[in-house]
This record gives C-alpha cells, structure tokens and sequence, in this order.
C-alpha cells in the first residue's frame, strides 16, 4: 500500500461513518474536492490546497489536480485482535502496511449507539487497541529474537549485531513501551529489522475525536481527557464530528461555509486530518503551472530538483539539466510566470538544489 494512513478504532466509534465522508459513499455531488474510492476499503483522497486555486485564477487552467493521499479502513478491531479475535489477525497485518495510523475515538455520548464496552471511556478505548498492538509486536520480536539466537549460536556476526538489538527491544516492549519510545530506534540494526517487521508501535499515531455537534467549538469532558493523554505521549488530537462530516460533503462550497461558520470553526475535521497526514507522513507538494492544468506533485521533504522531476516521468531525471522555480509567494504576487521573471524571481537551479514546498516548477531536460 505504501504511503497511506489506515483508520481504527473499536466498534461504533464513528470510523466508518468518518470513513465514508472520506470516499463520498453517499455520492453526492460536491464542488469540492473529487473522493475517489479505489477499492471496498481504500480511498484516494485529494489534499484541499487553497495555493492550486490562487495559481488557477492566475493561470486560467483547463483543469486542477490535487496531491492525494491513501486511507485505508481497518477492520474493526475487539479485544483479543492479537491472539486472533474477531477479525484480529487480518486487522493487524493491514495496520502493517500503512505509515500513519489514524484512531478514531469516541468522545460523545448517545443511547442510541451502544458502545461495545458499554460506557464511554475514551482512555480505555485507546488503551484497548494500543495494547493489541504492542501484544502483537511482542510476538513478532520474540519470533525475531529467537531465529536470531539460532543464527547466533552459527557464528554468523550480523546475527549477533541484530540480537543485541532486538533483545534490548523485547525487553523495551515487555516493560509495556511503544516501539516508538525505544532508545535505539535510530540504529542501523533497529532501522534494517523494522522495515521488515513493520511493527504496530512504531507507527505515528493521531487521534481522531468524535463529537457531537455540541462540542466541535468547546472540548467536551471526553475530549480534554484524551488530549492530556496524547500530551503526555507526544501524539496529535484532532477533533471532528463524523456525522456532520458525512452530512457536508453534499454542500456546495457556500453552504460549506455556512456550516462551519455555524460550528465555529475555520476547517473541517477532515480536512484537518488530511493535512496533518499528509505531514505525518513527510510529504509536500511543488506546483507546475500551464494552460492545460495547474497541478500539485507529491513528493518527500528534502528531495531533490532531478528525484522531483522523476514524479513527473522518470525521463526528466534521467537527462534533467536544470530546473527553472519560481518561488510561490513570488509567483502569486507579481501577477504570473511572466510577472515574476521580469522582477527577476524565476531561479535556475541545479542537480542538488532541495525542492521547497511551494515551488512552482519547470523542468529542462535531455533523453
């Protein structure tokens, strides 16, 4: 799946209703942006970027194209997901494939959706699912710590490297600590083992805070509760209402507006979290320009001139000689292309020049 952002939660915590705001499964028509499903629980999901319509005003494109990311819905996760409940062995492998997992957690109390615990704790939700997750990764590093004692007792010196490492590890993980807390996590050995094992705990966390309608201006109780707990474990909470999400992507972008305005806030919880994923996951976008379409073009922080031109077409790498950039600001403010070389913004810049989010870009090549 590569760069994506899988969403979990327990049952009735508002993932799925959060899910289907996301590919538009009701198909209403929106002036927005275009959710694009993939398949039954993936979705293609464009990055809402004010800067494309400021260049499309400029420009006067026939089309726009958004930088997009992947979410993934997660099967719905009980306790005992680990030792194989419910759907538990297919939840945690899918989990494995993405970067950046995004937990939906309730943070609202409503009679007519029963909660699978039976009250609303949203610290005990949390801490259900994180430690499956670290179960899971428990298992995965003894099966690693094992193999490698066997490598070990061979003489083979990379397998005593490893070992050292991954004990060290088993012992982080059984204290009850996320993978992401390890010391070593920086090690060359730590790096080489998770890019195989991909463990759970390793992953960048946000927390999505389902409300009601009510507490999208001011946190609810739920809420300041959950938020402590991220602060203490360096993590992100955004909060939404997942009903309400869903409800808004039938609105033209006027009634959009309104109903923010309404709610008293300035973004969508959607859009929010897109955005901060899109973060998460060290990503950023440079911009091309034309008559035919002002685009966005996802790629890594600190890649650069000819590893960019590369998204475009792997050509433009191969024979890139230089790259022509104007600067965004620079671009928006002396009206255009033209605008901005004739006030002697338009920089020709080379094979090591890093790629700054926000450049509006042209490529010389040679094949």
């Amino acid at each position: 799946m590569g760069l994506s952002i899988g969403l979990v939660g327990l049952p009735n915590v508002g993932k799925s209703t959060t899910f289907n705001a996301l590919t538009k499964a009701q198909n209403a028509e929106s002036a927005n942006y275009p959710f694009c499903t993939i398949e039954p629980n993936k979705a293609i999901v464009p990055v809402p970027d004010t800067r494309l319509e400021a260049l499309a005003e400029i420009v006067n494109p026939e089309k726009i194209q958004y930088s997009t990311l992947d979410f993934v819905d997660i099967a719905g996760l009980v306790k005992g997901a680990s030792k194989g409940e419910g759907l538990g062995n297919k939840f945690l492998s899918n989990i494995r494939e993405t970067e950046v997992i995004l937990h939906i957690v309730r943070c609202f109390e409503d009679e007519n959706v029963v909660h699978v615990e039976g009250s609303i704790d949203p610290i005990r939700d949390v801490e259900i699912i994180e430690q499956e997750l670290l179960f899971a990764d428990l298992d995965a590093i003894l099966k690693r710590v094992d193999s490698l004692k066997k490598k070990a007792r061979g003489n083979d010196k990379d397998a005593k490297a490893q070992l050292v490492v991954a004990e060290a590890l088993l012992q982080h993980v059984e204290d009850d600590n996320p993978v992401s807390t390890f010391p070593g996590i920086g090690e060359d050995a730590f790096i080489a083992m998770n890019k195989e094992l991909r463990l759970l705990t390793s992953k960048e966390i946000i927390y999505g805070a389902n409300v009601d309608e009510d507490s999208l201006e001011e946190d609810n109780e739920f809420v300041k509760l959950l938020r402590a707990y991220a602060y203490e474990r360096n993590y992100e909470v955004i909060k939404l209402c997942a009903k309400i999400e869903e409800e808004m992507v039938e609105f033209d972008d006027a009634e959009r507006e309104e109903m923010l305005s309404d709610l008293g806030v300035t973004e969508s919880g959607l859009e929010q979290i897109i955005h901060k994923g899109f973060d998460k996951l060290g990503l950023m976008s440079y911009f091309t320009a034309g008559v035919k379409e002002v685009r966005a073009w996802t790629i890594r922080q600190n890649t650069t001139a000819p590893k960019a031109a590369a998204v475009i077409h792997n050509d433009f790498e191969k024979g890139f000689i230089r790259a022509e950039v104007i600067a965004y600001d620079d671009f928006i403010e002396f009206g255009g292309e033209n605008g901005a070389k004739e006030a002697g913004k338009n920089r020709l810049e080379g094979k090591e020049y890093i790629v700054q989010d926000g450049d509006v870009m042209h490529f010389r090549f040679n094949v």
